[in-house]
């Protein structure tokens, strides 16, 4: 490369020119920005004591991830043992007791979508107290730019720890739908660049110095500008993935036929059961690495994942189970919308059944409840809002049908309202009399005008009635002194009227 095309003298280049434009020395910091900051590193320097004071034993971890994922019990126990190993070995060594030899605690989990394999992982990650950082394999094989994408993970996890690196260098990187990174031999045609990125992890799933400023982040040189400005050179801030714990996971579609062929040719030759071989084969729990290897994995990549973690299918009864025992149960969410607008919603149990049913037949687990309740809730969401409805019970009809739910709903709250309205309108008849001395008597087509336009208008009963007949109890009483009666008996043309009516009354008493 010539000097001229030389990228770092240009960047210098470019940095000089900055500085001769840019005002000399730093800014100077005010009390309160001053104060931000040592809160800031406050709260950061507590974090990291935090974990690095980690004394958590596997059962405790796992107490805590029952609070939140239904099933997968055996993928809990083995994570709550490797995150405690790792965290233990972390402490340990940042206290100077460094273990010889340690082979990190990454992680492979195997599972179909919606099991929970995300929510295990971050429940991890809320409950250590790190930085925690959740991307999708896809992306890096689309891009087809390896080093860059992968080691903004690292980036992202001084992000996520708002730009503590002590804090970040602790953290959790997540990587989702690894599956779609193989390369199979076989697989003639595809797309290669799933090896390039699988080297790429490499690289940083161990134990490396990752550069925080990426060369093509306008953002970071941008930072580097300004530090050249003031300090006159340039530093290069890495971070060392050393206590970084990488967790990866998959649907691994196929790798049950791999696991099959294996053990149905070791069984081969013996007094086996075939077909009892083959059907356990299909479970993960027998992958071994050479299977992961034909799947088309790196034999490297593949031995920085020590620990393997296999997540079931959710039948009808776990996801009940997910909807009434965890207590991250998209129910809640549900509550709180009503909640907002003053609304108690209950549900019967036989509903929650319902929901459950209907999710399992969209096969993609938890995720499944979700669509459901969607398509439950979404209207009723939207209506019962700028409605009276104060409270009501989610029943199976409603998840079966939920527009004919609805409009049943809201027929029997209208009928409600409308009791209500008619013993307002009573009540209002005998307080307007012990009040004013003076009988009033809406008719039927009174009643009917108010019971429509309380409704329609989304007013209250007695807020309404006495803002329509404020000057009644005074006009009426002058009419009563002109021509007398025993009562006043009010139509639809003093609710829909009711100032020009009166008027009208009493301008007709005074003349005859």
């Amino acid at each position: 490369m010539s000097e001229k095309s030389d990228p770092e003298k240009i960047q210098k280049e470019i940095m000089e020119a900055m500085k001769r434009m840019m005002p000399q020395g730093a800014p100077a910091k005010n009390p309160e920005s001053q104060k931000v900051e040592e809160e800031k590193e406050d709260k950061q320097k507590k974090k990291r004591e935090h974990i690095l004071a980690f004394d958590r034993k596997p059962k405790d971890v796992k107490r805590h991830l029952d609070r939140y994922v239904i099933k997968q019990e055996e993928a809990k126990r083995v994570l709550a043992t490797a995150v405690c190993d790792h965290y233990n070995y972390v402490r340990d060594s940042e206290r100077g007791n460094k273990l010889q030899n340690y082979t990190k605690q990454n992680i492979l989990m195997l599972g179909p979508t919606g099991v929970g394999k995300t929510y295990l992982v971050k429940s991890l990650a809320e409950l250590i107290g790190v930085p925690f950082v959740k991307a999708d394999a896809t992306k890096f094989s689309e891009t087809g730019y390896v080093g860059g994408d992968v080691e903004d993970l690292i980036r992202d996890l001084v992000h996520q720890a708002e730009g503590d690196v002590e804090l970040a260098k602790y953290g959790m990187v997540y990587i989702d739908e690894i599956d779609k990174i193989s390369t199979p031999s076989q697989s003639m045609g595809r797309d290669v660049s799933g090896t390039g990125v699988q080297r790429g992890l490499l690289k940083i799933m161990e134990d490396t110095d990752v550069p925080l400023r990426a060369q093509n982040d306008i953002q970071s040189q941008i930072q580097a500008m300004f530090e050249y400005q003031q300090k006159g050179k340039l530093t290069k801030p890495t971070l060392n993935t050393r206590h970084v714990l990488f967790i990866v996971s998959g649907a691994f579609g196929g790798l049950e036929s791999i696991v099959a062929r294996r053990l149905k040719s070791q069984a081969a030759g013996f007094n086996v059961d075939t077909r009892r071989v083959v059907e356990a084969s299909a479970s993960w729990r027998l992958a071994s690495t050479a299977d992961f290897i034909q799947y088309g994995f790196e034999p490297e990549f593949v031995g920085r994942l020590p620990v393997r973690v296999v997540c079931d299918h959710l039948m009808e009864e776990d996801l009940y189970r997910v909807l009434t025992s965890s207590e991250g149960s998209i129910l809640r969410q549900y509550e709180a919308s009503f909640r907002a607008y003053g609304i108690n919603m209950s549900f019967d149990d036989m509903a929650l059944w319902e929901i459950a049913k209907q999710a399992g037949r969209e096969e993609t687990g938890a995720r499944g409840l979700l669509t459901v309740c969607e398509r439950t809730f979404r209207d009723l969401k939207f209506e019962f809002p700028s409605s009276h409805v104060k409270d009501f019970t989610l029943t199976p009809e409603m998840v079966v049908s939920p527009k004919e739910g609805l409009r049943a709903l809201l027929r029997e709250e209208r009928t409600k309202r409308e009791t209500e309205i008619q013993a307002a309108i009573d009540e209002f008849e005998r307080t307007f009399l012990a009040k004013s001395g003076l009988a009033i008597e809406f008719d039927q087509s009174a009643r009917e005008a108010v019971v429509l336009k309380i409704i329609e208008e989304g007013q209250e009963s007695v807020a309404f009635l006495e803002q329509l007949l404020s000057n009644y109890a005074y006009g009426l009483g002058l009419i009563q002194k002109k021509k007398p009666r025993d009562k006043f008996v009010l139509d639809a043309q003093v609710i829909h009227h009711p100032n020009s009516v009166l008027d009208a009354w009493v301008k007709d008493s005074y003349e005859t």
